[in-house]
């Protein structure tokens, strides 16, 4: 199945404990079906102090389900669904919403 969120996306949360929270994919595994998005679901994680650096509480983008994330449509800033077409003989994304293109 094709990817239809990809890195550097815009993506609003539309389920679970960040509802409503934006921010852009900075990693995706299609394989197990999560994204690593930027600010959203923060855990925090402990380091042990070592001799170069000092022991902290540092926060930790976690990876969150496909399923809970909606791309945002680049033309009214509104989650929608994705769709393929093709136009010149290449595949590309539009929204459902709209009818926009997103890449290219």
């Amino acid at each position: 199945m094709a990817a239809k969120l990809k890195k550097g996306d815009n993506v609003v949360v539309i389920a679970g404990k960040d509802i409503g929270a934006r921010g852009v994919i900075e990693s995706i595994s299609p394989a197990r079906g999560k994204a690593v998005v930027d600010g959203i679901n923060i855990a925090i994680r402990h380091n042990k102090r070592t001799q170069n650096q000092e022991a902290a509480k540092v926060p930790v983008s976690m990876p969150i389900d496909l399923s809970n994330l909606a791309l945002v449509d680049p033309s009214d800033d509104k989650p929608t669904r994705v769709g393929f077409r093709m136009e010149d003989g290449k595949k590309v994304r539009f929204s459902k919403r709209t009818g926009v293109l997103i890449d290219g």
